[in-house]
């Protein structure tokens, strides 16, 4: 599970900082992590194992990825003719020598739902992404707003109107045209707090208002000058269609046919493909959209192709019968590299795995105490989890700030929380949790330290993870039940808040802000979902989300780091970097840390 927010187009597809069964699509980094940039470990120069080194530059690269997003104040935007110029100069792109065919993803996760709005998770994202746009897109070389459904966009000297140029060939899947009115009913969709979105929070405290000027152009206003606008406002709303959903109410939305796919001929987005069908636990088919007003796509057909877990994705694409799998388990990943005809894109992205904890005292006592939280951490190798557990793929986590990040800063995070059996012992003792009656398990006013992590099994990764968890935490005398539940119940239970603590994986938005994990608004409407409220990390938020001179922002953002690193609402356990494999048979397939799907209307296959 990945995710932020959902800023993209089909040209800058952003890795949505999602929460669903996301771990089996937990990626790796090596602890000898290359540079943020793409190298491919093609089969003619196979890396000799996990931890080896880049793959040599002769093999095909991707130019760098990184950078510090920030919008500015006053002026234009990139036009969509330079943004092409960009991701030409930037990706190498072989001529098509071949129109037609179709490409199969094999993933462990099923989607949600087939309406944007109301999307959650990464699996979700990358299908539902190809059918709907957002306003603006996120640059898959630098990380940059660019182009969406809005052609440009300017912006006024005080850096708070914002007048966004819808394409005027921009069309529903069903013909009818894509005008400012279905802007503007798609932002009052996700600002209703009675449609579910996970976005109306986000979208709320950057936007104060909007309107239609014309059929063709739309005007966003700012609360304040705000560094991420772009990617809280209008790129965090997916446009939907108001002659398809005006006459359902909000409040049924997440049932409604044209969600769930049971009415294909609701499901209308503007998309460089169109919805086929869904089979739920089975697959999922997007058609080519051959009337796209931008890139139209040269491959006829996408299909996710519902696998039993990772495992089996892996033997599916060895075998030929899946073409893609956006993460390759750390076990795998050299077996599918030796694979003849396949090769793995390893790559950093903003990914961090994390177990974080239930601060509700109404739900569980626990974890109220920083104490209890720190000494959970000292008590978790992360070395050996990296090494052992994902064969050398990641880092140990420090601070909350992943690699790609400018805010990445591991020597200015303390406590260093080292792994020390002893340090975690003194620090339970130290608030009253001690082993009284001798069995094991420490206690404090007669009740056991006892709780049920929360986490989606069936991956071999995930559970190797949370059985050395269960083993780890007993060594200092807390008893950590597995509560093993998949799919959408995994999600209803998050956004339920029913949970001690839980197990995920985040991936997170290019611009650093964490706004969405870590507010205190963030609790109903995001995904603070363990209620976590620090008046200071707060009030360094509101500093940050208006600090427009980059090293300031950065500076900024390493403090939320280290406030979040000292409090461990969140155990950051490791950064990853991500391992797509894929078919050799495809052509101009560039998957970055900004983008997995970014290049598939670039994409070709051999007939």
């Amino acid at each position: 599970m990945s995710f932020k927010r959902p800023m993209r187009s089909i040209l800058g597809l952003l890795t949505l900082l999602t929460l669903s069964t996301v771990l089996a699509a937990c990626g790796g980094d090596s602890n000898k992590a290359p540079e943020p940039t793409v190298t491919r470990a093609a089969v003619v120069a196979p890396s000799a194992t996990a931890t080896s080194a880049p793959a040599p530059a002769s093999l095909p690269a991707a130019s760098p990825v990184g950078g510090s997003p920030v919008a500015t104040v006053g002026g234009s935007s990139m036009t969509r003719e330079e943004f092409q110029a960009q991701l030409k100069a930037a990706f190498p792109m072989e001529p098509v020598g071949n129109k037609g065919g179709s490409i199969i993803l094999g993933e462990s996760g099923d989607i949600s739902t087939v309406n944007p709005i109301l999307l959650f998770d990464s699996a979700t994202l990358n299908i539902v992404g190809t059918m709907f746009e957002t306003l603006v897109g996120i640059s898959p070389v630098d990380g940059q707003p660019v182009p969406g459904l809005a052609d440009s966009w300017e912006t006024s000297a005080d850096g708070l109107t914002y007048t966004f140029h819808i394409n005027q060939n921009a069309k529903w899947h069903d013909g009818v045209d894509v005008t400012a009115d279905d802007i503007m009913f798609s932002f009052d969709a996700v600002l209703d707090p009675n449609t579910g979105s996970l976005y109306t929070t986000i979208v709320n405290e950057a936007v104060a208002s909007y309107r239609v000027i014309d059929a063709d152009t739309f005007e966003v206003i700012a609360r304040d000058r705000f560094v991420s606008f772009l990617f809280n406002g209008p790129g965090s709303v997916f446009i939907l269609p108001k002659h398809i959903w005006e006459t359902i109410d909000v409040s049924s939305w997440s049932f409604d046919g044209g969600s769930t796919g049971q009415d294909p001929a609701r499901v209308v987005g503007s998309g460089p493909f169109k919805f086929k069908q869904w089979v739920q636990g089975e697959r999922v088919t997007v058609v080519r959209n051959d009337d796209y007003y931008d890139v139209v796509p040269n491959i006829e057909e996408l299909t996710l192709a519902i696998q039993p877990d990772a495992e089996a994705a892996v033997l599916a694409l060895q075998g030929g019968e899946t073409d893609v799998m956006e993460i390759i388990p750390p076990a795998q990943t050299q077996s599918v590299i030796d694979t003849p005809g396949r090769t793995v894109d390893v790559y950093n992205f903003y990914q961090m795995t994390v177990y974080a904890m239930n601060l509700d005292s109404g739900v569980t006592p626990f974890f109220q105490s920083k104490e209890v939280r720190q000494a959970l951490f000292y008590a978790l190798d992360r070395n050996s989890i990296t090494q052992n557990i994902f064969f050398g793929f990641g880092e140990p986590a420090v601070g909350i700030q992943p690699k790609l990040s400018p805010a990445y800063a591991p020597d200015r995070m303390t406590p260093e929380f080292t792994f020390d059996i002893e340090k975690a012992k003194a620090l339970l003792a130290s608030v009253g949790w001690t082993d009284s009656n001798n069995n094991g398990t420490v206690d404090k006013d007669g009740e056991e330290f006892k709780f049920k992590l929360l986490y989606s099994g069936g991956d071999a990764t995930v559970d190797q993870l949370v059985a050395y968890m269960q083993e780890a935490w007993a060594q200092v005398g807390v008893k950590m039940e597995l509560d093993s539940i998949n799919g959408a119940a995994f999600t209803d239970r998050l956004r339920n808040h029913d949970f001690d603590m839980y197990l995920s994986a985040f991936g997170l938005s290019a611009d650093g802000d964490q706004s969405t994990l870590f507010s205190c608004e963030a609790y109903l409407n995001g995904f603070n979902f363990g209620k976590f409220c620090s008046g200071a990390w707060d009030t360094l938020n509101e500093t940050q989300k208006r600090e427009f001179d980059p090293a300031d922002r950065t500076e900024q953002l390493i403090k939320q780091s280290q406030i979040v690193w000292d409090e461990q609402p969140v155990g950051p356990i490791r950064f990853g970097i991500a391992r797509t494999g894929y078919n050799t048979r495809i052509h101009n397939f560039h998957p970055t840390g900004y983008g997995f799907l970014w290049s598939l209307p670039y994409i070709w296959v051999d007939a």
